[in-house]
């Protein structure tokens, strides 16, 4: 048995050294702002620890802090109601919200935005639409040169494929679209987020795959698994969808059920024209506190890290996106805000989801 000394030695060596090899892992620690009035403050989910000391926002404050020449602080948060409120009372310059939280905060509170993630092909956003097969009605329709039958009115029956019961891309934007422009009416209450569910198995059908988390045809993979297997006629998803999980050269690489029953080859995808724009992760600042000089400043050293190998790695590492794409509120959050405007009780679904007054 070691002895009291040894064991005493042995945690104390073991906190010395917590970052080499593993005894413990660092806890987030980050630099805190000298002179708050030549300050840049970012609101950030962040964690407890950080295994890899890359992944740490710490690294984005240091570079922003060279560019800008000014201090650059991290400001901890917990959750995205927590970077509203940050920036709402001016505890925060900037923040990172996700695309229903930052346009929930636009209209609520007059939030607006700088710039945006790029998804992995560049884009701040992706498009929203149905994959159906490529010899369906709905397919043939589309590809009509007479446009003599609008495919969206085939719809009407259909077994649909949704990603899960509020997912942006595979349920929000299709329904805003739809109901919106006069395809689907809405069943029950128009302000209560239940009457959704009940929408969409009224006009499309009653086994129509609303999935639970977890559940096999749950997200982007199992509303395209959903049609594929024949479950359903239409796969509500980002346009990306096919090409990731059917369309990638080494078959190996496709997932196993692509080409199984009616579908014998990607080719046999075929997608619908775009409800709209599903809108990246943008920053978010209140022009209350934050005035053009500074959100220019900003902008411009977003875009000298586009530039720049180590600025790329910053974003990947730490906000896992590819660049940051320079735009504004009403061209990154418009179409979206009114598309899913129309879909029954999204406000007050939002509202509750991130805790808003």
């Amino acid at each position: 048995m070691l002895s009291n000394f040894v064991k005493s030695f042995l945690i104390v060596f073991c906190i010395s050294t917590a970052g080499l090899s593993g005894c413990l892992s660092n806890p987030a620690v980050f630099d805190k702002c000298d002179d708050k009035d030549n300050c840049l403050t970012i609101a950030f989910e962040t964690k407890e620890e950080y295994q890899n000391a890359d992944e740490n926002p710490q690294q984005l404050a240091d570079r922003l802090s060279e560019i800008l020449g000014k201090e650059v602080e991290i400001y901890p948060v917990s959750s995205p109601s927590a970077i509203i409120e940050a920036l709402r009372f001016g505890h925060a310059d900037v923040g990172f919200l996700d695309g229903g939280a930052a346009w929930l905060s636009w209209q609520i509170y007059g939030l607006e935005v700088l710039a945006a993630e790029q998804k992995a092909d560049g884009r701040p956003f992706y498009n929203a639409l149905a994959w159906v097969h490529k010899d369906s009605d709905m397919a043939l329709a589309a590809q009509d040169e007479d446009n003599s039958t609008d495919p969206f009115e085939l719809m009407a029956g259909k077994t649909s494929c949704h990603t899960a019961a509020l997912g942006s891309a595979g349920m929000l934007l299709p329904m805003g679209y739809l109901i919106g422009n006069g395809y689907i009416e809405v069943v029950g209450d128009p302000n209560e987020i239940e009457s959704l569910e009940d929408t969409v198995t009224n006009h499309f059908s009653e086994d129509s795959s609303i999935p639970a988390s977890g559940t096999t045809y749950y997200k982007y993979k199992g509303s395209l698994r959903c049609l594929a297997e024949g479950v359903g006629d239409i796969a509500f998803a980002k346009d990306p969808t096919v090409p990731s999980y059917c369309g990638n050269e080494k078959s190996s690489d496709n997932e196993a059920w692509c080409f199984k029953g009616e579908f014998t080859s990607v080719d046999d995808y075929y997608a619908l024209p775009t409800f709209g724009k599903a809108p990246s992760h943008p920053v978010m600042f209140n022009p209350e506190f934050m005035d053009a000089d500074n959100v220019t400043a900003l902008q411009n050293a977003f875009a000298q890290m586009n530039n720049e190998s180590s600025g790329l790695d910053i974003f990947d590492n730490v906000m896992s996106t590819p660049g940051m794409t320079i735009t504004n509120t009403t061209n990154h959050l418009g179409s979206y805000g009114s598309l899913i405007e129309d879909v029954p009780g999204i406000k007050a679904y939002f509202n509750d989801k991130y805790n808003l007054d």
